[in-house]
């Protein structure tokens, strides 16, 4: 077991260093290509780092040989938004807490657009109810209602690039670590490769906390539901974590909330296609969970001026869920 233990310390490690690669290649391509500073954070980055763990789900969905493998599948389109909106808010909290006087900031308030961020709480919770609502029901038609989620995710990337603007902290860029001054070209190789790092740096995390679990006699859905989405959602994580630690919350925000969005829309599309997408108690509970996490996100952003350190209280749900359900 400690050796392990030492094995995903020195894999999130590398998914950490991986990460700043990515974070400023996907900065730099944002650059090249106009697009604001927001979008850089909702779409590229986001899209960047939830692809591997949408393959895995895909694959998991579509190709698993037995119904235990789409039930984990099934489970890991459920963990991933549980994560995202309970443990990865609460690290970002934390990190304005234990930074603010790095940044040289006065209080703990969070430099966001606040109504933008609740209007994307609002959209997530209203496409994940219905997300949660069909996983209760049985009916011929649905599968294609797959479809409503892909151009629900389409719809969502089509306003953020065009809404998309830049804060003047994010104007400031550090030079390409791959070619100082490269061009589109060398920013997406950049960018690729970093991915490539991260992508096989949490498929061995995921390896093991399998191990761990094994170790802990956890049942294999149970691993995908809470201990396999933190290791896929680490990326996001770790993002958010090197933006704030740059005074960016806004794009550390942004990647989140575009990450949970894509959680909320491609492996649901995914689940209704190749599964029969119903849930059982625990599924459910991890739904209502998340909608209890998000639904609270939702009221504190919309009333503006949000301190940091409030949010670290959405980790206090993902605790709770775990510790009922293990």
């Amino acid at each position: 077991m400690l050796l392990t233990l030492s094995f995903l310390l020195g894999l999130a490690v590398l998914i950490y260093l991986s990460c700043q690669y990515f974070v400023n290649a996907i900065e730099w391509c944002g650059r090249h290509l106009n697009l604001g500073a927001s979008a850089v954070g909702t779409v590229l980055a986001a899209f960047g780092t939830a692809l591997p763990e949408s393959a895995v789900t895909l694959t998991a969905m579509a190709f698993g040989g037995t119904p235990q493998h789409q039930d984990i599948g099934v489970g890991a389109a459920l963990g991933g938004p549980l994560v995202l909106a309970t443990l990865a808010y609460a690290v970002v909290g934390f990190a304005l807490w234990r930074h603010r006087g790095r940044l040289g900031r006065a209080n703990y308030l969070l430099r966001v657009d606040h109504r933008r961020l609740a209007g994307d709480q609002l959209a997530f919770l209203l496409i994940f109810a219905f997300k949660v609502g069909l996983g209760l029901l049985a009916f011929s038609i649905k599968p294609w209602l797959g479809v409503v989620f892909l151009a629900a995710y389409a719809a969502y990337v089509w306003r953020e690039i065009r809404s998309a603007d830049t804060a003047p902290e994010e104007e400031e860029l550090d030079a390409l670590k791959l070619r100082a001054g490269g061009g589109l070209g060398w920013a997406a190789a950049q960018a690729l490769l970093a991915l490539v790092v991260i992508a096989a740096a949490a498929h061995g995390f995921v390896a093991q906390l399998e191990t761990l679990a094994g170790h802990w006699g956890m049942a294999p859905h149970l691993v995908a539901l809470l201990l396999s989405p933190v290791a896929t959602e680490l990326p996001e994580i770790m993002n958010a974590l090197i933006w704030l630690r740059q005074g960016k919350e806004r794009l550390a925000l942004a990647n989140i909330s575009g990450a949970m969005m894509i959680q909320a829309t491609i492996p649901s599309a995914f689940g209704l296609f190749f599964t029969p997408w119903l849930f059982d108690s625990v599924l459910l509970w991890s739904g209502l969970a998340t909608m209890a996490a998000i639904t609270g996100l939702w009221l504190l952003f919309r009333r503006g001026n949000v301190d940091g350190r409030w949010l670290v209280g959405a980790g206090a749900v993902y605790l709770l869920f775990a510790g009922c359900l293990v």
